[in-house]
């Protein structure tokens, strides 16, 4: 899913922090026992959440699109010594290995995780002054999330949206559905007064907005 030529994405690999020895594992055992294993979002994109995490020092974070818990994971890493993330997933057959990988971790206690579909997830959350959402979950809804979480989102904090160079499709001549949802989701966010944006040509595309 990398958009980089492979030559550059590993010197940026060598010279960014060392894969923490958990999230190797993590890394390894999704690519062993779970369909789609690059949904993960890996060792440096991994990196750019958690320097994004520990640079706001959030209380709360919100994630949709837990998968095997790697991105919760990292991002946790930059959470305040109260801090917590809630993390949504639907598929419940993944929450075994979830549970698992929170537990071998220090930032276990730090992480609340919500199984179903996340609209009725965050409809039911009282909280509504998140410091950093992130969202990868099922790409048509993008926009929907985007919509919902942005009023639970506190001024000057993040929401930060993976997937929206869509393997380069998206500035090729390629018209397929899940390409075109994605221009009409980046071409909206570039034209919306409420938010700054910009986005991050990391692995297959992080949009990082931040709320005025």
């Amino acid at each position: 899913m990398e958009i980089l030529d492979p030559a550059l994405q590993k010197y940026l690999d060598d010279h960014c922090d060392t894969e923490p020895g958990q999230l190797q594992k993590i890394n390894r055992e999704t690519y062993l026992k779970v369909l789609k294993p690059n949904m993960l979002s890996g060792h440096y994109q991994g990196r750019v959440l958690s320097m994004l995490s520990k640079m706001m020092q959030p209380k709360l974070i919100l994630e949709i699109g837990t998968f095997t818990g790697y991105s919760a994971i990292c991002l946790a890493e930059g959470l305040s010594d109260d801090g917590i993330l809630h993390t949504i997933e639907v598929n419940r057959e993944l929450e075994e290995m979830l549970i698992s990988h929170f537990k071998s971790t220090n930032v276990e206690n730090k992480i609340k995780l919500h199984f179903g579909a996340a609209e009725a997830v965050i409809a039911d959350f009282e909280e509504n002054n998140f410091d950093i959402v992130f969202i990868d979950a099922d790409k048509k809804n993008n926009y929907t999330y985007f919509e919902l979480v942005l009023e639970k989102v506190r001024p000057g904090g993040l929401i930060i949206i993976d997937n929206v160079l869509w393997k380069g499709k998206v500035y090729g001549s390629e018209k397929d559905t899940d390409t075109e949802s994605f221009r009409k989701l980046n071409e909206k966010i570039a034209v919306d007064t409420q938010v700054e944006k910009l986005i991050l040509p990391v692995r297959d595309g992080l949009l990082i907005i931040r709320k005025k």
